[in-house]
């Protein structure tokens, strides 16, 4: 079964990349909720968390912490984050890969939220962000990561 994430990690498919490392790879959502979006994809094929070996799994949080610091520091308005993981099917796992979505938020957007995740239907059918701005934030975020095993 052809897999869109095992696509992106091993370079058959476009991705405006934040993180590449030995475990993981980190890319701007093209549906994204808010700008600064992100998702975090083990390199091994995993459809749920428990199918992971536990040091990749350590890894997709660890780099979502270091992601949702840069968003923070960054240029892109971002309070707090959202950590999200839709753990199969029936959790509203779209694409049968682990994925850790890092959402950007800002106090008081609870309700824009709510009204994006309703029109993401119509906004999937508008079709995706340009990738020359998706190319734009995942700059601006590489340029704020913290280094791996940095204070």
């Amino acid at each position: 079964m052809a897999c869109i994430f095992c696509d992106i990690v091993d370079g058959r498919a476009p991705a405006s990349r934040v993180l590449d490392e030995p475990d993981l790879i980190a890319f701007m959502d093209i549906y994204p909720w808010r700008p600064g979006h992100v998702l975090v994809v083990p390199r091994v094929h995993a459809v749920r968390v428990d199918e992971l070996p536990p040091a990749a799994a350590a890894a997709l949080l660890g780099a979502g912490a270091r992601i949702a610091a840069a968003l923070r520091a960054g240029p892109l308005p971002c309070d707090d984050v959202h950590y999200l993981v839709n753990d199969g099917p029936a959790a509203a796992q779209t694409v049968p890969h682990v994925h850790l979505h890092v959402v950007p938020r800002v106090r008081g957007d609870l309700w824009r939220l709510g009204a994006r995740l309703v029109q993401q239907p119509v906004r999937r059918a508008l079709g995706a962000v340009p990738r020359e701005i998706l190319d734009r934030q995942a700059e601006a975020l590489r340029a704020g990561l913290p280094r791996p095993n940095a204070p």
